[in-house]
C-alpha cells in the first residue's frame, strides 16, 4: 500500500508538471530526455560486446574455441534468456517497432528497454554475425513509447516520441545525427512535418553529442579519399549500384527463405543446426565473426588481404582474394539468419554495410585487372558499396548516404553516393516493393506507409465499427411478424438467418413497402419471398483497406459483416467508417 502511496504521488507530481509546459514544449523536452537515454543505452551497448569479445579471445586461452566454440554458445545463452526470462519475442527490432506504429497504438513493452541490449550483447559478445543496430532502435522507440505513456500522450505524440527513440539510437551508435532523422522517416515511414522535424532533430543531435562525449569527435572508420571523384567514373558507379541492387535481393530473399524454414523447426532442434552452422561459417570465414566492423576497417584502410590470415585460404593472389570475398558475400546472409534463427539477437544493419564494402572492394579490385577498364579507387568503391547495399536491403537511399558520409567523413564523394544509393535502390524496387523490415508487415496488411490514406485504414480496425441494432428474422417468418418488426426498428434493413445463425440474405422495407399495409396478404407471404441477397459480405477480421475495396466495388452503403463459418454479427456502414476515418487522421498524425 505505501508503494502504490508512492507512485500515486510521482504519478501526480509529473502530471502536474506536464499540464504546466506547453504541448509542443514538452515534446521537444520529451524528445530530448530520449536522445540522451537512447545514446547511453548505445554506448553502454558498445562497451558491453566490446569487453566480452576482448575478455573472450585475449583473456582466455582457449586456442581455436573463439571460432568453434563461442558464436554457438552465444546464441544459446540469448536463446534461454529470451526463453526463460524475457518470454517474449524480441527478435527483427526494427519490424516490431513498425508493428508498433501500425498496430500496436505505438506502444512497446517496458522490458524493451534493455532485454534486447542484454541479449545482442551476448549474441554479438560471443561472435554472432549479426549487427548490434536494430536491438539499441527496439531499446530507443521503447524509451519514447513508454516515456510518451507514462505522460498520458496522445497517440500521434507518442508515434513521434518512437521516432525520436529510433532517430537517437541510430545517431547514438553511428554518431550520425542527419542519418538518425533520415532513417525514421525512410525505415519508419513517418510524416516529416513542421511539427515533427523539430523533436525528431532534437533527438538525434543530442543523441550524437552524448555519444561524442563518451568516445571522441573522430568517424567511427578511418577514411581518407586517395583519389578525387572524376566524371568519367560515373558508368561504373551506375553499374556498382545495379549489382548492390542485386546482391540486396539474394540477401533478403536467403534471409527470409531461411527464417522461414527454421521457423518451423523445434527449438533445440533448431538452435543444434543453426549452432553448427555458424560455427562451420566462422571457421571457413573468419571475417563472419562478430559484426564484420574490423573487416571494413582493414579495407577502408587498404589492408584487405590481412583477411584471409586467418581460416583455410590463404595467399595474396587476385583470384584468391576474390574468390574468397565472393564466397563471404554469399554466406554472410545464411550466417546471420542462423544467428537470429538459433536464438540471437542482433539486425541486419552491420551485416549491410559489411556485405557492401566487400562488394564495393571486389568490384573496383576485379575491374583493375583489365587493362581496358578505367582504374577504379579501391577504397573509394568500397566506400560506395556500404551506401549501396544499405540502401538496398532497407529500400533507404537517403539513410546509406548520409550514414556512410557521417560514418567515414567521406563527404567529398557525395556525388558517387547518391549515384549508387539510387541505382541500388531502384534496381531492388523492381523485385522487391518493400524494405528487409517491413515486408512481412506488408503480406499481412500491417504495415504503416508514406501515404496517410493508407496508414490511416492500416490503424483502423472493423470490430469497433460494427452496428448491432439491426433485427435478424427467419426466413420462414410471415408478412405480419415482418411488419411487426419493422415497428419496433429504426433500420430499414433486416438480415435473415437460419437456426445456426448463418446468414442468407436481406428484406428491405423498400420490398414490402407496397403491400405490408395490406392486413389480408400478411399471412400469405413470408421472409424468404422477398428476400435478396447481398452484393457482397465482410470477413469480421478483414483489414480496413480490403473492406473499403469492397464497398468500392460492389458500390453498397451497407454491407454486413460475418465471422468464419458465415454466421451474422451485424454491419458495417461506410458512413460510420469515414467518420472514424476522420478520427484517426486528427488523433494519430499531426498537422502540417
Amino acid at each position: 500500500m505505501k508503494t502504490l502511496a508512492i507512485e500515486r504521488l510521482i504519478l501526480k507530481f509529473l502530471a502536474h508538471g506536464r499540464r504546466r509546459i506547453e504541448e509542443k514544449n514538452f515534446l521537444l523536452l520529451a524528445s530530448f530526455l530520449v536522445g540522451v537515454a537512447s545514446a547511453l543505452c548505445a554506448v553502454a551497448l558498445k562497451y558491453a560486446i566490446h569487453f566480452i569479445q576482448d575478455f573472450l579471445t585475449h583473456g582466455l586461452d582457449t586456442g581455436g574455441a573463439s571460432y568453434l566454440v563461442y558464436p554457438a554458445l552465444g546464441i544459446l545463452l540469448a536463446g534461454l534468456f529470451v526463453k526463460y526470462v524475457v518470454r517474449a519475442d524480441i527478435s527483427h527490432g526494427v519490424t516490431q517497432v513498425l508493428f508498433a506504429l501500425s498496430r500496436r497504438k505505438s506502444r512497446l513493452k517496458p522490458h524493451n528497454m534493455w532485454s534486447s541490449l542484454a541479449a545482442s550483447a551476448v549474441t554479438i559478445g560471443f561472435g554472432g554475425s549479426v549487427g548490434a543496430e536494430a536491438p539499441i532502435v527496439l531499446t530507443g522507440a521503447a524509451f519514447g513509447s513508454n516515456l510518451g505513456r507514462l505522460f498520458r500522450l496522445e497517440p500521434r505524440s507518442l508515434m513521434l516520441l518512437i521516432g525520436c527513440g529510433a532517430a537517437g539510437a541510430v545517431a547514438g551508435i553511428f554518431k550520425a545525427p542527419v542519418a538518425g532523422l533520415v532513417f525514421a522517416v525512410e525505415v519508419l515511414m513517418l510524416d516529416l512535418t513542421l511539427t515533427s522535424v523539430m523533436p525528431l532533430l532534437v533527438s538525434s543531435v543530442t543523441a550524437a553529442t552524448v555519444s561524442y562525449l563518451f568516445t571522441g569527435l573522430g568517424a567511427m572508420f578511418r577514411f581518407s579519399q586517395a583519389e578525387a571523384f572524376e566524371i568519367d567514373l560515373i558508368p561504373y558507379v551506375l553499374l556498382l549500384g545495379v549489382i548492390c541492387g542485386l546482391l540486396s535481393l539474394y540477401v533478403i530473399r536467403a534471409t527470409l527463405l531461411a527464417e522461414g524454414a527454421l521457423r518451423r523447426m523445434a527449438y533445440w532442434k533448431r538452435f543444434a543446426l543453426c549452432g553448427l552452422a555458424l560455427s562451420a561459417l566462422i571457421f571457413l570465414f573468419p571475417p563472419l565473426y562478430g559484426e564484420g566492423y574490423d573487416a571494413i576497417s582493414l579495407i577502408l584502410a587498404g589492408q584487405p588481404y590481412e583477411l584471409m590470415n586467418k581460416g583455410l585460404f590463404h595467399g595474396d593472389s587476385l583470384f584468391g582474394i576474390v574468390v574468397f570475398l565472393s564466397l563471404i558475400l554469399l554466406t554472410k546472409a545464411f550466417a546471420a539468419a542462423a544467428t537470429n534463427g538459433g536464438g540471437g539477437c542482433g539486425g541486419i544493419f552491420a551485416p549491410s554495410l559489411f556485405l557492401g564494402c566487400i562488394l564495393g572492394f571486389v568490384f573496383a579490385h576485379v575491374s583493375n585487372y583489365f587493362e581496358f577498364t578505367r582504374f577504379l579507387p579501391e577504397k573509394n568503391f568500397a566506400l560506395l558499396g556500404m551506401a549501396g547495399v544499405l540502401s538496398g536491403i532497407m529500400h533507404a537511399p537517403l539513410t546509406g548516404v548520409f550514414l556512410i558520409a557521417e560514418l567515414t567523413g567521406g563527404y567529398d564523394l557525395f556525388f558517387p553516393l547518391l549515384l549508387v544509393a539510387l541505382s541500388s535502390y531502384f534496381t531492388i524496387r523492381i523485385f522487391v516493393p518493400h524494405s528487409i523490415y517491413a515486408l512481412r508487415l506488408a503480406e499481412r496488411g500491417e504495415l504503416l506507409t508514406h501515404q496517410k490514406d493508407r496508414a490511416v485504414l492500416t490503424l483502423m480496425n472493423i470490430g469497433g465499427l460494427i452496428e448491432k441494432d439491426f433485427h435478424p428474422i427467419r426466413p420462414g417468418l410471415t408478412l405480419g411478424g415482418l411488419v411487426e418488426v419493422v415497428a419496433r426498428s429504426a433500420r430499414n434493413a433486416f438480415p435473415v438467418t437460419d437456426e445456426a445463425g448463418l446468414l442468407l440474405g436481406v428484406v428491405k422495407l423498400d420490398d414490402i413497402r407496397e403491400v405490408m399495409f395490406r392486413p389480408e396478404l400478411h399471412d400469405r407471404f413470408t421472409a424468404s419471398e422477398f428476400m435478396s441477397a447481398f452484393p457482397a459480405k465482410v470477413a469480421v477480421n478483414a483489414p480496413m483497406s480490403l473492406v473499403m475495396r469492397i464497398f468500392d466495388d460492389t458500390g453498397a452503403w451497407n454491407l454486413p459483416v460475418v465471422d468464419k463459418e458465415g454466421r451474422y454479427i451485424g454491419f458495417v456502414s461506410k458512413s460510420r467508417i469515414f467518420s472514424a476515418y476522420r478520427n484517426v487522421l486528427l488523433n494519430s498524425f499531426p498537422d502540417d
